[in-house]
C-alpha cells in the first residue's frame, strides 16, 4: 500500500516524530480500519500548510472544535491518496479552487490529540489523530470563503506571524516545523 510506504519513508526530523511515526506504523499493523473515523480511538487524517508562491504567507482558518488559527485538514474517510485528501480539505475548508503540494513526499508527521467535541449535534469522544502533513501552495489573490459548519474565518496571515496567532500550544511545534520546509522549497 503506497500510503503507507509514504509513511516509512518518511525521515523524521527530530525524537517527536521518530516516535510518533514508529507509532502511527504500529497501529497501523494493528488496525485494519485506520483510514475511517469509525476507529474511535485512533484515525488518519492529512492536512495542508497552504503557502503563497513567495513562502510569505500562510493561509489559516479559525476553527470551530479548537477555537483557533490553524491549519486545513481532515479524515482520510478511506481514501488512501493523503495528498488528494490534503488538496480536497484545503479547498473546501477555505473556498480556493486551485491547490498544489510543493513537493509529494510528506512534510510532517505527528499524533494530536482531539478533545471532545460535538458535530453536528453528536457526541465525539476524545481521540487520536494521526497526522500526515504536505506543504501546499495557493494564489493569495483567490476568493476565499467560510465553511461556517467547520470555520468562523479565512486568511492569509504573514509567515512570521503564525505561531502568534494559534491560540493551540501543542500546534505551535508542528507549525514551526512546517514554516522552517517551507523555506526549503
Amino acid at each position: 500500500m503506497e500510503w503507507i510506504k509514504q509513511i516509512e519513508k518518511y525521515n523524521p526530523v527530530d525524537e517527536q516524530e521518530k516516535k510518533d511515526k514508529e507509532i502511527i506504523l504500529d497501529f497501523i499493523n494493528k488496525n485494519e480500519d485506520v483510514l475511517v473515523r469509525d476507529n474511535e480511538i485512533a484515525h488518519i487524517t492529512s492536512s495542508g500548510f497552504i503557502v503563497n508562491k513567495s513562502r510569505t504567507k500562510v493561509l489559516m482558518i479559525h476553527h470551530n472544535i479548537y477555537n483557533s488559527w490553524g491549519w486545513t485538514g481532515g479524515h482520510a474517510d478511506g481514501d488512501s491518496d493523503l495528498i488528494k485528501v490534503s488538496i480536497k480539505e484545503a479547498k473546501e475548508e477555505t473556498g480556493i479552487k486551485e491547490a498544489r503540494a510543493i513537493t509529494n513526499d510528506i512534510c510532517s508527521i505527528d499524533i494530536l490529540p482531539v478533545n471532545a467535541h460535538i458535530k453536528k449535534g453528536k457526541y465525539v469522544a476524545s481521540h487520536l489523530h494521526l497526522s500526515v502533513a504536505y506543504i501546499l501552495e495557493a494564489d493569495e489573490k483567490e476568493k476565499l470563503v467560510v465553511k461556517e459548519d467547520e470555520n468562523s474565518g479565512v486568511k492569509w496571515v504573514d509567515i512570521d506571524k503564525v505561531l502568534d496567532l494559534t491560540s493551540e500550544e501543542h500546534m505551535k511545534t508542528v507549525y514551526k516545523k512546517l514554516i522552517d520546509k517551507s523555506k526549503m522549497y
